[in-house]
């Protein structure tokens, strides 16, 4: 009735607190509990989306990568070179992902994008690899990473017991989950801020590195000593060393895995790209700059953890800084592999790849909690195993062999769909020089380590059988989709968590956009 109480000739005032403004206000606080359409919100700002690139880059990579490319790489210089264009090699790849990102403008990263352009079997190949081992094999090493810095001041002088390095990483896993659970605001905030402190702790290393070369200590880099070698490496281990480097920038395409909860992702995903590969190059390089400017070769191979070394050399009574940096690292890191794997779980429940609660979310707080579970507990079961590094390896050549294949499609998929409008279209020769140099690497990591790189194989080939018979065999006995439908509806009570609503104009199928150069519709372009 607010027409008939405005209607009596002149304006109406209402006193303050009036009964109308208090239900509208009790109306406003039921609208805010509970939103008009459950969906996964956008709430990715640019801010945040540089945040989950940079955080998920920088784990603890770049604290203890360096011994692997200055032992395989040989000397000093050559070494610094990797970084650099290790990190150029990222950058080629994540001017890829910006075009893929805005042409398929659909959250799960390569897998969304593989299986869009060649088919669901391929597809279903990555996602498997990455849900049974890729993704949970990593965040179970970066867990036990911040376990073992957290715990060193409490056992200074012995390794800390296994148990107690375990169930510090599970309590870590779970309390993370529970945030992510929670709140998706909750989670990028603790992303933003983890990344700040990260980038703080390198800042600290780079100024203390910096002062150091103030001094005159710069021996180790200047040309003549950089570059001197006493063996010379050979082009199999310089593509090792380049594998060392790639594990530190690996997490570049992360922010592809949640493109629907980006604000404005056609404008904010190439932005957050272009802003955050350059940043963590300069970093990173600068980072091993100081590092040589303070430590000898010698030490730095002596060292299980560069950082805490150096900290230990320099920073005297604050060397404790070091370690508590490189947990704090590993924790956001922690955070952000969480909150994007488990949106590749619910991309590839809602293309019908896995069960299908795991496309659902909570109906209030709008998270994917089934996936967060999933990735949670295949965590924790992957720490109970315990021969986590010997599980890397293997997960290095699986992901990189996705990073290939990914862009590999971008290519035929310009040649398929020719007209199909592209926000961002990258030059041709970027994607060429990155699978260019991506063959090169893989062939010498074939060459050099066959048994790795075969067991890496042979886990994404298993995918084949499981996706014959619990994806493309349709004809199913009625017992199986009974037991299905049953888990599904307990799955649905115990979490709360409903399909979510989706806007026909974001879901609209890429082969419906309209090519703005040539005024027509890549459907009709093809008839």
């Amino acid at each position: 009735m607010d027409g008939q109480n405005g209607s009596s000739g002149g304006i109406s005032c209402r006193p303050h607190g009036s009964v109308t403004d208090g239900k509208k206000k009790k109306k406003k606080e039921e609208e805010e509990k509970i939103p008009d359409r459950v969906t996964l919100k956008k709430e990715i700002g640019l801010l945040s989306a540089c945040t989950i690139i940079i955080g998920n880059i920088i784990g603890s990579g770049i604290f203890i990568s360096p011994k692997g490319v200055l032992e395989h790489s040989g000397s000093v210089g050559l070494a610094l070179v990797v970084w650099v264009l290790g990190g150029c090699i990222a950058a080629l790849g994540s001017l890829c992902y910006a075009e893929l990102g805005v042409t398929i403008p659909k959250s799960g990263g390569d897998y969304s994008y593989v299986t869009e352009i060649f088919g669901g079997l391929m597809g279903f190949l990555l996602l498997w690899s990455a849900v049974l081992i890729m993704y949970p094999t990593t965040l179970a090493v970066i867990a036990l990473t911040f376990s073992s810095y957290v715990l060193q001041p409490v056992f200074p002088d012995c390794v800390p017991p296994y148990m107690a390095t375990r169930m510090l990483s599970a309590t870590c896993l779970l309390l993370l989950t529970w945030v992510n659970c929670s709140s998706v605001r909750m989670a990028t905030r603790i992303q933003d801020v983890f990344t700040v402190g990260k980038l703080m702790a390198l800042g600290l290393i780079i100024v203390v590195g910096l002062v150091q070369i103030c001094k005159g200590n710069y021996e180790a880099l200047t040309p003549q000593v950089a570059f001197a070698m006493e063996r010379t490496p050979t082009v199999g281990q310089i593509a090792l060393a380049f594998l060392q480097a790639s594990f530190a920038f690996s997490g570049w395409n992360f922010l592809n895995y949640v493109t629907e909860e980006v604000v404005e992702p056609r404008r904010n995903l190439p932005r957050a790209i272009y802003i955050s590969i350059p940043l963590v190059t300069i970093v990173y390089t600068l980072t091993n700059i100081a590092y040589f400017s303070s430590m000898s070769p010698e030490e730095l191979l002596s060292s299980n953890a560069v950082a805490v070394t150096f900290g230990e050399k320099l920073l005297g009574m604050f060397s404790v800084v070091m370690p508590i940096s490189v947990a704090l690292s590993t924790f956001g890191g922690i955070n952000g592999y969480l909150f994007t794997s488990s949106r590749l779980c619910f991309s590839g429940a809602r293309e019908g790849h896995l069960p299908s609660l795991l496309a659902m979310i909570h109906y209030k707080n709008c998270t994917p909690i089934p996936a967060l579970l999933v990735c949670c507990a295949a965590t924790i079961v992957i720490l109970c195993i315990g021969e986590t590094h010997n599980l890397i390896n293997y997960v290095s050549f699986i992901n990189y062999l996705s990073y290939g294949v990914t862009i590999a499609g971008l290519l035929y998929y310009r040649w398929k769909k020719p007209n199909l409008f592209r926000p961002i279209k990258v030059n041709l020769l970027v994607p060429v020089c990155y699978l260019m140099f991506w063959a090169l690497l893989l062939g010498f990591s074939l060459y050099s380590e066959p048994v790795v790189c075969g067991v890496g194989l042979v886990i994404m080939l298993t995918g084949v059988p499981v996706y014959f018979l619990g994806v493309h065999w349709k004809e199913k006995p009625k017992c199986i989709y009974s037991f299905i439908e049953r888990a599904t509806y307990v799955g649905q009570r115990l979490c709360f968590v409903v399909f979510p609503q989706f806007d026909p104009i974001e879901i609209a199928d890429p082969s419906e956009w309209t090519d703005r150069s040539s005024g027509r519709s890549s459907l009709s372009a093809n008839s």
